[in-house]
């Protein structure tokens, strides 16, 4: 027989931090947004990314790719520092300590909560070294020049920081896939730079993210 006791003792089972009904919170009639640890959130207007894309074409052409993959650098830095504090304190373990199938939900939901897109993580090339993220209705490249060239550099760098800083290995993310180019979703390779550098002159030769992913893996045997 089953004791209650025993049942009332034991930890409740905790859902998902990220859950958008709790934690966003705020007064909305003020304008004001906050995370449930009490951090400021900020909603930019879609006339404003297009604006800061604009002003950076403007300003350093091409360059603006590297200027964007920079900033993304640096925020994803202060984005896995938060994540890691948060969740290492709702869930009482390190984030190194999850397992997997929790740590990838968590990771999802963050993404979607936070307006950034629905995020996927394919682990299919693991064993290759290399791992496939995928991201569809992306406001950072819904809102960039469209029809000119892969436009997901703030992304990539994000991805790339926050994934060394998990593994504690210096890797790089390369986007192979873009909606700004008319693309179903956004993909991007993380790997170490030396494994996924061939990647920038294969998309110049028009190769696509089947034919990348399968050149990556055969460059590895």
């Amino acid at each position: 027989m089953i004791n209650v006791a025993d049942l009332v003792k034991d930890k409740p089972i905790k859902g998902n931090y990220f859950s958008p009904d709790s934690y966003v919170q705020g007064d909305f009639e003020f304008g004001l947004i906050e995370n449930r640890g009490g951090s400021r959130l900020l909603a930019i207007p879609d006339t404003l990314l297009q604006a800061l894309y604009g002003s950076l074409e403007d300003e350093l052409g091409q360059g603006s790719s590297v200027a964007l993959f920079s900033c993304g650098r640096w925020w994803g830095n202060s984005f896995y520092r938060r994540f890691a504090e948060e969740l290492g304190a709702y869930y009482g373990q390190p984030l190194e300590q999850m397992e997997m199938i929790e740590f990838l939900q968590c990771l999802q939901q963050f993404w979607k909560t936070h307006g950034w897109g629905t995020l996927d993580v394919d682990l299919k090339y693991y064993q290759q070294g290399f791992m496939v993220i995928k991201i569809v209705n992306s406001p950072f490249t819904q809102f960039a020049p469209q029809g000119k060239r892969r436009m997901g550099f703030l992304e990539a760098g994000i991805l790339s920081s926050f994934f060394t800083q998990l593994t504690g290995q210096n890797l790089h993310c390369i986007q192979t896939s873009c909606e700004s180019i008319g693309s179903d979703c956004n993909y991007f390779v993380i790997g170490i730079a030396e494994r996924i550098k061939s990647t920038e002159a294969w998309l110049e030769e028009g190769h696509n993210h089947a034919t990348i992913m399968d050149l990556l893996c055969r460059n590895q045997s």
